[in-house]
């Protein structure tokens, strides 16, 4: 009986060594981190260059038809946080977004949508806290979907692509950075 369950045991070992995460990671920064000023806001009082980051993912769930990308700061004193970006049918051979996407969609994969953001733009808005505040964290989220089109446009507010994203969500994955000034 002790040798069948060392033998079990190996096996799913094997398994659990080959199951590799899906994952998220950037070369600007890494989970933890303070973001760089070339990834903060232009406005509001912020002296960034608004830069997005780079965003790598590997390792989708599989049935992955499509990606979303959130950017999103649970600590603004909104009573609901703010939505800094939102990206959404990414297709699905896609495992990354280009460092300084642009609000002209030039720089997207072929088909995604930058939807409208809590600064009321269909781009990336880098963080850009109330001065004085703790450091503010900013969960940047690659969602694996069921679906390869999410029939909204980039009008859409980021809460309804979230919805969306939630009603065919298959995996996340997500880094964490901070701002504060």
């Amino acid at each position: 009986m002790k040798s069948i369950t060392t033998a079990l045991l190996l096996v799913l070992s094997v398994f659990n060594v080959n199951a590799a995460e899906f994952a998220v990671t950037s070369p600007q920064f890494k989970s933890g981190q303070t973001l760089h000023n070339e990834q903060v806001y232009g406005d509001f009082g912020c002296h960034g260059g608004n830069l997005s980051p780079e965003l790598n993912w590997e390792n989708p769930p599989a049935g992955t038809k499509s990606f979303a990308v959130s950017v999103y700061d649970p600590a603004a004193p909104t009573g609901s946080g703010w939505w800094h970006w939102m990206v959404f049918n990414i297709p699905a051979q896609t495992n990354q977004l280009i460092r300084g996407i642009s609000a002209s969609n030039q720089t997207l994969p072929s088909g995604a949508i930058q939807a409208s953001n809590d600064f009321g733009q269909t781009n990336y808005g880098g963080p850009c806290p109330p001065e004085g505040d703790k450091p503010h964290p900013y969960i940047f989220t690659v969602y694996a979907l069921s679906t390869d089109h999410i029939p909204l446009d980039g009008n859409s507010s980021s809460a309804m692509v979230g919805y969306m994203i939630h009603q065919n969500l298959l995996a996340k994955t997500s880094i964490t950075a901070y701002y504060q000034r």
